[in-house]
């Protein structure tokens, strides 16, 4: 599978940006999806990640601000970022896997599938 990740951008604080990830093939339904980023200097970490039965689940630095969803007709996974903080300045990038153990979704070595990541940026 291949992911095409987009909607990234310069957005100042309190504000929202939208991210895509399109993903090619005709299984995205079988498809564990996610998002992670990465701060420069920083390891890659999890974000939000959305199931085959489209359960979701965020990392506790954006619960409640951030909003993963899925779009089986047009093979795209969403990321809604709202109250945007300058913390949250990173380069985010999609995830997929077709037999992702749930007790591992936190985990990038999870996932084996990426896209190209976009970057974000949160002005103060």
């Amino acid at each position: 599978v291949q992911l095409q990740a987009s909607g990234g951008g310069l957005v100042q604080a309190g504000g929202s940006l939208k991210l895509s990830c399109a993903a090619s093939g005709r299984t995205f339904s079988r498809w564990v999806m996610g998002w992670f980023r990465q701060a420069p200097g920083k390891e890659r970490v999890f974000v939000a990640t959305i199931w085959r039965s489209g359960t979701t689940y965020y990392s506790d630095s954006v619960k409640g601000r951030f909003t993963i969803s899925r779009d089986a007709a047009k093979n795209t996974v969403y990321l809604q970022m709202d109250s945007l903080k300058p913390e949250d300045t990173a380069l985010y990038y999609c995830a997929a896997d077709s037999d992702l153990i749930f007790s591992t979704r936190y985990q990038v070595s999870s996932y084996d599938y990426w896209g190209q990541g976009t970057q974000v940026t949160v002005s103060s």
